[in-house]
């Protein structure tokens, strides 16, 4: 003999989400760690190379570009979901 559920779920409220509350793209997550690793390569050359790489013209102007490569990959850890 089959049970009756006297209980029903109530139906799902079917609101779409805002811009705010919607996952990121698939792309998100590799391009941020991209950054980061980038920016971490880039550092990594220049102290290794002794300053003649990556661009030789920069100088030590290198080590700030290289950590703001990497600070755009940590920004985008600010609106991972």
């Amino acid at each position: 003999m089959a049970r009756t559920n006297p209980r029903t779920k109530p139906a799902r409220d079917e609101t779409t989400r805002s811009g705010e509350q919607a996952p990121n793209p698939v792309w998100f997550k590799p391009v941020m760690f991209g950054f980061m690793l980038l920016g971490l390569v880039w550092i990594i050359v220049f102290y290794v190379s002794q300053g003649q790489l990556p661009i030789p013209a920069l100088a030590s102007w290198n080590i700030l570009v290289g950590f703001g490569i990497a600070f755009i990959g940590f920004l985008m850890t600010t609106r991972w979901r």
